[in-house]
């Protein structure tokens, strides 16, 4: 069955509600007003869910966030990925994550960040309007109390994205303040200490967890909709942030311990086909995720990301950096990392690479919809995806991952994508095992087994035995690099390690290749320059207009 998103207006006391999932037959019939009171929620059982389910979206804001779907958590499938201002990838067009490529954020410039805090503080507050409707509507009790668990699990997953982002957060409990409130108590803006945001996260989850079904069945409880699964993965997620060193707020301990409760659960597996995970909404790897379906006003993947050749716009282009993190199989038992100074690798940079790399990046020679990708020098016609126009790719590469080959490349409000956008699913949950336990205890079995895992379903040859802790360390960060690429992971990762001094003050590096008869040379080139990474900015600005709505009473990050 197809899912798509349904819309209610609901305007007033309760705010402006997003897109949501639902089923094609049972297309939501409300009476034809405008609007909906806090009064009518609690009269309307039916009503009341479907209000709480909009809240697994975000509203737009106008002014402050491009046309389209109105956004979810963090910023899955908007034309800039976020892995676009990481050493992943650059975006062709700009979209203000230049900005932040080069160091240049700030409260008043936060470019494609801006909107991260006040949206998940609208969120925050739906949600406690949703929990305040809750103890009064009339239901059966088993069901308040699973719609109470869904409610506390979406408003934890607005407080991590917070967490993450900004570091210490403002604790709003379940208070429900409107804009003719008068706020003159400072405490309303005092932001919590990482440890106490984290401890108030896990505290949500737990009692999310413990009433969330284990399952969706898709028709009592759809695909999208939380699960214990998802609250307890969430949880296992914060609590490696959280062991941290730039939160140092918790224990690998502590996080191994979350993570273990998730696989011990026997809900998930590791999808067979890598490539064909991000098309199949379905997989049992999936344990938290948001619908796409072919109607939807949002972005699609194709068009906004293809190469030029095929009349795609180019937008997320792998860097280099991303690139030489795919190892290159020696054979069945050996995997080494790529080396720009082995003339074996340099002069066939593409051949015999981590599988992943094949499923992820578009490079020259590669396959795609019929004919071999260009992207080799001189240019106009005799490099049919290397041309030199706007939609040219700077790096040399293109985005493979999440593309389908079974759409058009075609308008994307003409015929949209239908790929889920996973934010959690069981591979995470096996690296976050992984890098906690070794931290906690060194590479023991457990480590092994969890990363050996994961390398067997892409066809990699498991780890060397006798790794170090440091050495584990490496390996569980590089795996976590090409696993989990432009998911929305890198940008966290090598903030929370404090490895991002390194990562991210390193150039841009695009590929030059050289076309000389049926002779290519290869060599790295600056894509982008400028890239820089201060210390503050481990952690995003507050904008200076939240600073100045709360009577400049709201601290900002240091050094802003």
């Amino acid at each position: 069955m197809r899912m798509k998103f349904r819309y209610i207006l609901l305007i007033g006391a309760v705010a402006l509600a997003a897109s949501m999932v639902g089923c094609k037959e049972d297309f939501l019939d409300i009476k034809p007003t405008s609007i909906v009171t806090d009064d009518v929620l609690a009269q309307d059982s039916a009503l009341l869910e479907d209000f709480i389910v909009n809240r697994y979206m975000g509203v737009r804001l106008q002014e402050k966030e491009g046309e389209g779907t109105a956004p979810g958590f963090g910023r899955g499938f908007e034309y800039a990925l976020w892995a676009s201002v990481t050493d992943e990838a650059m975006y062709n067009s700009d979209d203000n994550t230049w900005l932040m490529q080069r160091g240049l954020l700030a409260p008043e410039n936060t470019g494609i960040a801006g909107t991260f805090w006040s949206r998940s503080y609208r969120s925050i507050r739906e949600c406690n309007t949703a929990l305040k409707t809750l103890n009064k509507i009339t239901m059966s009790q088993a069901h308040k109390d699973q719609l109470t668990a869904e409610v506390k699990f979406i408003r934890a997953y607005r407080y991590h994205d917070l967490l993450r982002n900004y570091g210490k957060v403002v604790l709003m409990g379940d208070s429900v303040y409107n804009l003719d409130d008068k706020l003159t108590n400072d405490a309303l803006f005092q932001r919590a200490s990482i440890a106490d945001g984290v401890n108030y996260i896990v505290k949500e989850l737990d009692a999310a967890a413990a009433n969330l079904p284990a399952a969706n069945d898709n028709t009592k409880w759809k695909l999208g909709r939380a699960t214990k699964g998802a609250a307890l993965a969430l949880k296992a997620r914060v609590l490696l942030y959280a062991a941290s060193p730039l939160y140092n707020a918790g224990t690998w301990q502590a996080a191994a311990a979350a993570a273990q409760d998730v696989i011990s659960l026997g809900a998930y597996s590791l999808h067979s086909d890598y490539q064909d995970l991000f098309h199949s909404p379905s997989s049992k790897e999936i344990i938290f995720e948001r619908l796409y379906a072919i109607g939807a006003r949002h972005v699609c993947l194709e068009i906004s990301n293809s190469p030029n050749g095929y009349g795609g716009w180019a937008g997320n282009t792998p860097l280099q950096n991303l690139v030489d993190a795919y190892e290159v199989k020696v054979d069945a038992n050996t995997a080494v990392p790529f080396d720009w100074n082995n003339s074996t690798h340099a002069n066939d940079p593409y051949s015999n690479r981590d599988p992943r790399f094949y499923a992820s990046i578009l490079y020259n020679g590669a396959d795609y919809r019929g004919r071999a990708i260009e992207t080799f020098t001189p240019g106009g016609q005799d490099s049919k995806d290397g041309k030199d126009n706007w939609n040219t790719s700077k790096t040399g590469y293109y985005l493979r991952k999440f593309l389908d080959d079974n759409l058009p490349i075609n308008n994307p409000w003409d015929v949209a994508g239908t790929q889920p956008w996973i934010y959690m699913r069981y591979a995470e949950v096996l690296l976050n095992y992984a890098e906690a336990q070794n931290e906690a205890v060194g590479p023991d079995g457990t480590v092994y087994n969890a990363i050996n895992l994961i390398r067997a379903r892409a066809n990699m040859p498991a780890l060397p035995a006798g790794l170090t802790q440091d050495k584990m360390r490496d390996a569980i960060r590089r795996e976590r690099q090409v696993e989990l690429a432009f998911e929305e992971h890198r940008f966290y990762d090598v903030r929370r390690w404090m490895i991002a001094m390194d990562t991210e003050n390193e150039p841009a590096y695009g590929i030059t290749i050289t076309k000389n008869g049926s002779t290519l040379t290869y060599a790295r080139k600056v894509a982008l320059d400028g890239r820089k990474f201060e210390e503050k900015h481990y952690w995003l600005p507050i904008p200076r207009a939240e600073i100045q709505a709360s009577g400049n009473k709201l601290e900002q990050n240091p050094n802003y």
